[in-house]
């Protein structure tokens, strides 16, 4: 997912944004509430993470002009006002879910998660299968023929793109998009890397090869 942090506390972004990071996620910070507005009417984002008390403009601020503007961009709302009350209020504002501070990044990743897969209808499915290769979304593991296949959070996202246009071509400009969050081809073989680690790991130990080079065209996973 592409997620958009807005936190003043720059410690505490910069705890979001690593962990998120390492869960394949990619981040961007916004340091008040101004410039985090501006950058979530600027680009495509599967989740907000919004601190309620922010300089410049309130997070409940932010959050109203958003949704004005008919944004329906998943958001949780991180604030040390834990009562029932502001919950209550962060909710009717328009945010999906509150988390009051402090919270453990565990219960942040899980929210965070689950308010992008309401978001989007193919998310919804949590598991994903072809032939003897699954993966599991919510715990996170991939298994072919019942052994576990250890993956590092970008394979993760590389292979769950794959599995989820099983069958069809995909292109290096889709998995740059999808898994980079790359808008622009900038000219490394990034790509061909991660390709390369992944086949090793699902396919090298196995009679039967899933992940297939389409000269000229891109990728595809298939039996």
């Amino acid at each position: 997912m592409r997620v958009l942090v807005v936190e003043d506390d720059e410690i505490a972004a910069e705890y979001v944004r690593k962990g998120l990071m390492e869960e394949g996620h990619v981040v961007d910070l916004a340091p008040d509430g101004e410039i985090g507005l501006e950058m979530a009417k600027a680009a495509d984002y599967d989740a907000v993470i919004l601190d309620r008390m922010l300089p410049k403009r309130d997070g409940l601020s932010v959050l109203s002009a958003m949704r004005e503007d008919g944004d329906a961009t998943p958001v949780l709302i991180l604030s040390a006002l834990g009562e029932v009350d502001h919950r209550v209020e962060g909710l009717r504002a328009g945010g999906d879910d509150y988390l009051a501070k402090p919270y453990s990044f565990t219960e942040l990743l899980a929210r965070v998660e689950a308010i992008g897969r309401r978001s989007d209808p193919t998310a919804a499915v949590t598991k994903l299968k072809v032939a003897d290769l699954e993966m599991d979304l919510l715990a996170r593991t991939v298994t072919r023929a019942g052994q576990n296949i250890l993956l590092q959070p970008r394979e993760f996202r590389l292979l769950e793109c794959l599995m989820r246009h099983a069958g069809r071509v995909v292109t290096r400009t889709m998995l740059l998009e999808k898994v980079w969050d790359y808008h622009f081809d900038p000219q490394t073989n990034v790509i061909d890397v991660h390709i390369s680690r992944l086949r090793a790991k699902i396919d090298k130990e196995f009679e039967s090869p899933l992940l297939h080079t389409v000269r000229g065209a891109g990728y595809r996973l298939q039996h």
